[in-house]
């Protein structure tokens, strides 16, 4: 079975689960940047939370399939059609053989998953098929898929006709406001934080977004020796301007880290687009541990082999 690529949209990549136990070697972790969409895509179609799947940003991005498959989009807000006919995201989707699948443009949030009931295959590198675009590893060739471009699917037996639950669905929005906890250069007088309203710009890509805004004085930012970085952490650089670090973000960095974004979140950067507000509500590290196990218990019954 073949997936033809006719339109990729913006970016659009093979990612699986995040690549894990590299960060010394500084290969950074990869996967999807919005991994709770991915999880409930894969679920409609019954396969595992981190199998692979298209990653699609901002689209319109449309595929051919050559013989019959089930299917599913989550994640970004988009108008769905297959054969002509529109569909419905978070659900279980027929496509006939020679059926082109279109998803339209993000009407809100960023990025799409596009789940497939056939194996896809993909290139493996340190135990991940997710491709690392910096590096031109993993998924298929290293590289962002092209319009022409021909994938391999292994046939699947018809799996049932899922939805994801209303509650579950957690829709993309304009603005959003992220729990997160004290990064190792915060300023004592952390107060202008939660008050701040800042804005994505256009500057955004797997590796991070940036934000701009008033941010407090921090004295000094390009003077700090550099120090580990994970996905999460915001940093401020000389000119005023926020870095939120995405999966393809660096592994060490210079610019003071501020703030961490919290692992129950963290999948909400992968929807961020330009114009979007941001604010921080600052948590205790026991109050970021309380909203991790809240949201992953909400998650629990429905995608009962995902973690945060």
């Amino acid at each position: 079975m073949t997936l033809h690529v006719l339109s990729p949209g913006v970016q659009c990549t093979v990612q699986a689960a995040p690549r894990a136990g590299f960060r010394h070697a500084g290969v950074p972790s990869s996967g999807p940047a919005d991994p709770v969409s991915m999880a409930l895509a894969n679920r409609l179609v019954s396969k595992p939370a981190s199998a692979p799947c298209l990653e699609i940003a901002f689209g319109p991005a449309s595929f051919r399939f050559s013989q019959a498959i089930q299917i599913a989009v989550a994640g970004a807000t988009a108008d769905v059609k297959a054969g002509g006919h529109a569909h419905p995201m978070h659900a279980t989707l027929d496509i006939a053989p020679g059926d082109t699948l279109e998803i339209g443009p993000a009407q809100v949030g960023a990025r799409f998953y596009l789940a497939l009931a056939g194996t896809l295959q993909a290139e493996e590198f340190l135990g991940s098929a997710s491709t690392y675009l910096p590096a031109k590893f993993g998924g298929h060739e290293g590289r962002a898929l092209q319009k022409g471009d021909v994938l391999q699917l292994d046939a699947a037996n018809r799996v049932p006709k899922l939805s994801t639950p209303a509650p579950l669905r957690l829709p993309p929005m304009p603005g959003y406001a992220l729990r997160v906890v004290a990064g190792p250069d915060l300023p004592a007088d952390a107060a202008a934080w939660g008050s701040a309203v800042y804005h994505v710009t256009p500057r955004l890509s797997r590796m991070g977004v940036e934000i701009e805004g008033k941010f407090p004085e921090l004295g000094g930012a390009g003077m700090r020796p550099s120090s580990a970085l994970f996905p999460g952490a915001l940093q401020v650089t000389p000119q005023g301007r926020g870095f939120l670090l995405l999966p393809d973000g660096q592994t060490t960095g210079g610019y003071p880290h501020v703030l961490q974004v919290i692992r129950a979140d963290r999948h909400l950067l992968g929807q961020l687009r330009p114009g979007d507000s941001v604010r921080f509500l600052l948590r205790t590290q026991a109050q970021a541990e309380v909203d991790l196990h809240a949201k992953q218990a909400l998650l629990q019954a429905w995608l009962p082999d995902f973690r945060l």
